[in-house]
């Protein structure tokens, strides 16, 4: 199956370098965690680690991603009906909003949903404040919808 460059958005949510002590000395690693999707309901997610720079792991995790993609329901630009969802200790809950309500969400979630097509929309997030649980989260909580 060939994907269609052009058609995916890609934008990298957090990137880390992260050092590590070892018997020689330290060593470096760089990750990078990043989202694909096409604004048309189908959404990815990546992370991407390596030891020479951000960009070669930025690289990897969109591969990654490209590989992970999820098609979500959708309905005219909102989801069809409320969701809750629990993935380890975060906790979301997703609500339609009417046409021009726009996305009520913060941070990393936000991205989520401009990706993935979604227009309309409330999330209420609880429980931890990590980026990637928070995604998987949302990104599950998203696949059950009927």
């Amino acid at each position: 199956m060939m994907l269609d460059q052009k058609a995916f958005v890609e934008k990298v949510l957090e990137t880390k370098r992260v050092v590590k002590k070892v018997t020689g000395g330290n060593t470096t690693t760089f990750t990078s965690f990043v989202l694909v999707g096409d604004k048309e309901g189908k959404v990815g997610i990546g992370l991407g680690k390596s030891r020479q720079s951000f960009a070669q792991a930025n690289q990897r995790g969109f591969s990654q991603a490209k590989k992970k993609l999820v098609e979500l329901k959708l309905s005219s630009g909102t989801i069809p009906h409320p969701v809750s969802f629990k993935y380890k200790s975060s906790k979301i809950i997703m609500m339609p909003a009417p046409e021009g309500a726009g996305v009520i969400a913060g941070g990393a979630i936000r991205d989520l949903m401009s990706i993935a097509g979604i227009k309309n929309i409330s999330v209420k997030l609880l429980g931890s404040s990590n980026k990637l649980t928070n995604i998987m989260c949302a990104i599950k909580a998203l696949e059950t919808i009927k």
